[in-house]
């Protein structure tokens, strides 16, 4: 694996809920990702998946532990990294150009050339064309595609990415599968992604982290032996069976993997 990028060492989390109650979400937590390695975190729902990558975007702390970039503690949310949600988030009275733009301008980082960056990664998405559009005039995938856009265009290291995918239909999740693929072989970053999509976790990464029920604890990682670039029609072989079969297995059970197989 490559140098270390982000590390987490012993993380736990706890959260107080509103009628005082403590939820445990995170339990002694610790990974490494190596830089330009696309990880992947599955798990059944309530795990701390989601967790995870907010105390790696520097949104919250961890309750124990430390999670670092390079070795400098995270603290808060740092340059050097790009966020995508579920939900594409833009501002609805701005224009496509504007929305991707608008990290830049958050940060005073606008420069003569910004806006010929913002369109370079909108030809990337196959968006060429749509800048002066407003978001309601794309379709969900096309919004989806410029909140990536949103996310790389000040050139991060680091690119978290919490079920992007998770509101789309199912072919245009697969074509957004695919076009994330394309986009990180042709543009490199430290990815970390969540999903509940097991075949997207395979499809998509070198590791799969595979997270226990709450308190969420690393299960295991699994390497996932296919060869880059990647396509759907790898689904079939065995490399990918058996990954997903043993992600199946640490989820639901043996009996259930098996049925699903």
């Amino acid at each position: 694996m490559a140098a270390g990028m982000i590390a987490l060492e012993h993380v736990s989390r706890t959260f107080v809920s509103a009628d005082g109650g403590r939820i445990e979400a995170l339990r002694d937590v610790s990974l490494t990702i190596g830089r330009n390695e696309f990880v992947t975190l599955v798990g059944p729902s309530g795990c701390g998946k989601s967790t995870i990558l907010r105390i790696v975007a520097g949104l919250i702390l961890p309750s124990s532990g430390t999670a670092s970039i390079e070795g400098s503690v995270i603290r808060e949310p740092r340059p050097e990294t790009g966020i995508v949600f579920q939900a594409p988030t833009l501002l609805p009275w701005a224009t496509v150009l504007d929305n991707v733009l608008f990290p830049l301008r958050m940060m005073n980082r606008m420069s003569p050339d910004s806006a010929e960056r913002a369109r370079t990664l909108l030809k990337l998405v196959d968006l060429a064309g749509f800048e002066g559009n407003a978001p309601r005039e794309l379709s969900g995938g096309m919004q989806q595609r410029v909140a990536i856009c949103r996310a790389l265009v000040h050139d991060p290291d680091i690119l978290l990415m919490d079920e992007p995918f998770g509101a789309l239909d199912a072919l245009t999740r697969e074509e957004m599968t695919l076009e994330l693929l394309r986009i990180w072989s042709e543009r490199r970053k430290t990815v970390l992604f969540v999903t509940h999509s097991i075949p997207e976790a395979v499809l998509l990464a070198d590791r799969v982290v595979v997270l226990s029920p709450r308190p969420g604890s690393i299960a295991r990682v699994i390497e996932v032996d296919l060869p880059r670039p990647r396509s759907f029609d790898q689904e079939g072989s065995p490399a990918f069976q058996g990954a997903a079969r043993q992600i199946r297995e640490l989820i639901f059970g043996q009996r259930h993997a098996s049925r699903a197989a």
